[in-house]
């Protein structure tokens, strides 16, 4: 299958879940969707099925997830879901859910990588189109930072830091494909520590969240029966979460993040700067790659979904 085309689902893929935050049975369908409509979710749950397109301009709510709203209808939790499209070149899907939020399945993308698998990825006619980096932009907020600068591929480096014995030093770097997004990235859960969520939880939040999908850690230790599935699995699912979050440009990105201790927010923040910076990256589509610029090499590229 040529990686360079557009991709979408052959079939359509329905699951059940549970909200993180509601704790209510969440159902998702999965459709094929035609070129160049991106991915979009529909809000089954709501008279006349408003869209929410998967985009920047459309994002509302950056605290503990991604949130996207659209004329004050809104879905949060959306980041795991998108990396999982992202990591495996899915370009076009239409989503149908009947909640406020996706469901968090494990706390990873892994359950959404079975599905899209499970209903097969379809070959389109149009071609992808990228945003190559061209000038680095940075961002930071007291000790964390974020900065994407130009490259021949999309790089992934990021640290973390926390003041717990499990956590004070973690970092990884990834160069982003299918095989290393599925093998070392997707099945990676979201975490939290104990004394968080049991805030959450006494203040009607995280009424779903459980040892089933998520990492609890108390002062010392992993809480999750099967302990850790990488030994540094907390730093990548950092990567997972800043993978989905990159894919609201709506085009797969050839650059290199740098990142450290940054989350939802702060990434979005990066994002809405790169915009706002149209000399620091140029619009291709996957004709365009094998052009050379100043800053974007063929020879040297690796472009895989």
């Amino acid at each position: 299958m040529n990686l360079l085309t557009q991709r979408t689902l052959k079939r359509s893929i329905s699951c059940i879940g549970i909200g993180l935050h509601t704790g209510d049975k969440v159902h998702m369908t999965m459709h094929p969707a035609p070129e160049d409509s991106g991915i979009t979710f529909v809000r089954t749950d709501i008279s006349g099925r408003p869209v929410i397109k998967a985009s920047l301009e459309n994002v509302v709510h950056t605290r503990r997830a991604t949130t996207l709203g659209v004329n004050g209808i809104t879905l949060s939790t959306v980041e795991h879901l998108l990396s999982a499209f992202t990591g495996l070149g899915v370009d076009n899907v239409m989503v149908e859910v009947d909640s406020v939020e996706i469901p968090i399945m494990d706390g990873s993308a892994a359950p959404f990588v079975f599905l899209i698998k499970t209903a097969g990825l379809k070959k389109q006619n149009r071609p992808k189109k990228f945003y190559v980096i061209e000038q680095s932009i940075f961002v930071s907020d007291q000790d964390k930072y974020l900065s994407l600068e130009p490259a021949q591929e999309l790089v992934i480096d990021f640290s973390i830091n926390f003041d717990h014995p499990l956590l004070e030093s973690q970092s990884y770097q990834v160069n982003l494909s299918r095989k290393i997004f599925e093998k070392e990235i997707s099945r990676a859960r979201t975490f939290g520590f104990l004394q968080e969520v049991e805030y959450l939880k006494k203040n009607g939040l995280a009424r779903g969240g459980s040892l089933d999908n998520a990492i609890v850690i108390d002062h010392f230790r992993v809480l999750n029966e099967g302990g850790l599935r990488y030994e540094d699995e907390f730093v990548r699912h950092k990567i997972l979460d800043l993978i989905g979050d990159v894919s609201l440009m709506g085009s797969p990105v050839i650059g290199r993040f740098k990142a450290h201790k940054s989350g939802h927010t702060l990434n979005h923040s990066l994002l809405a700067r790169l915009m706002e910076t149209p000399e620091a990256w140029r619009r291709m589509t996957a004709a365009d790659l094998f052009q050379p610029t100043e800053f974007y090499q063929p020879e040297a590229a690796r472009v895989t979904a």
